[in-house]
């Protein structure tokens, strides 16, 4: 059994914590790459050394996967697992932008059982429980019920020339978030194809199922997660009617890819 009051109100807290931390409040955050191209900063590993405290505190029986910790492999023989991103979106962090969240899972068995996203900066936070739908703010999400791809509302920068019958609408820079855009039904389609980490997407993804979007790789294949290798390639979250025609398009593009 799990205190719910009490992971909500850790997750929240660790959104104070960042958004305390935030450029867009007056801090001037110390920003470093982990590798090229892959920003970290003082924030991401304030929030993650806190989730890792408190979130072991409240279930001290679960593993713990996350984007700034080394992992261990002793998380595979756990039947929980913790699956965070302390601060999902970095890039729109430390820019001031609005576009990040903290993003939380506990999985059971390679599922998502409870996820959060805290976007405080947007005044937002999402919640889902497996099995009991999923809300944003405390209120009922419905995803997306689109029948049509074309035309379909797509978070993105730019539409490759394939794809010029989908429509562009804003995109944060957390995948968390755009992902649950699907679930609020202000997306209809989120597409990558490349290779990510579960812990950008555990929480979101379900989120976005609970409010009745279809969830899938880039070949339309199930997600599972706590794997002893946390990655997947691409991502495919959809309304149901068109996630069929969106693997299918996406299909020789993924394949060359992968």
């Amino acid at each position: 059994m799990i205190d719910y009051e009490r992971f909500h109100t850790i997750v929240r807290t660790a959104g104070e914590m960042a958004l305390a931390l935030w450029p867009g409040h007056g801090h001037a955050p110390a920003v470093w790459e982990k590798t090229p191209g892959s920003p970290v900063c003082d924030a991401d590993i304030a929030v993650d050394a806190f989730l890792k405290r408190e979130l072991g505190a409240l279930l001290p029986s679960a593993g713990w996967l996350s984007e700034e910790t080394v992992d261990h492999p002793d998380r595979l023989e756990r039947g929980l697992c913790w699956l965070v991103d302390p601060v999902d979106g970095t890039r729109d962090f430390v820019r001031g932008r609005t576009g990040w969240a903290v993003s939380v899972a506990l999985v059971s068995e390679g599922r998502p059982l409870i996820g959060a996203l805290s976007a405080p900066a947007r005044g937002e936070y999402w919640a889902a429980i497996a099995g009991q739908g999923a809300t944003r703010n405390d209120r009922s999400l419905q995803a997306s019920t689109r029948t049509v791809l074309a035309g379909s509302r797509v978070p993105t920068d730019a539409l490759p020339k394939p794809d010029a019958d989908l429509v562009i609408v804003d995109k944060p820079n957390s995948i968390a978030l755009r992902i649950a855009m699907v679930g609020a039904d202000e997306a209809d389609l989120l597409a990558t194809l490349r290779w990510g980490f579960e812990w950008d997407i555990a929480a979101a993804t379900l989120i976005a199922r609970e409010a009745g979007a279809a969830t899938s790789d880039a070949f339309g294949k199930p997600l599972a997660y706590n794997k002893r290798d946390p990655r997947d390639f691409g991502l495919l979250v959809s309304a149901p009617a068109i996630h069929a025609a969106a693997v299918e398009r996406l299909a020789d593009r993924a394949a060359k890819l992968a």
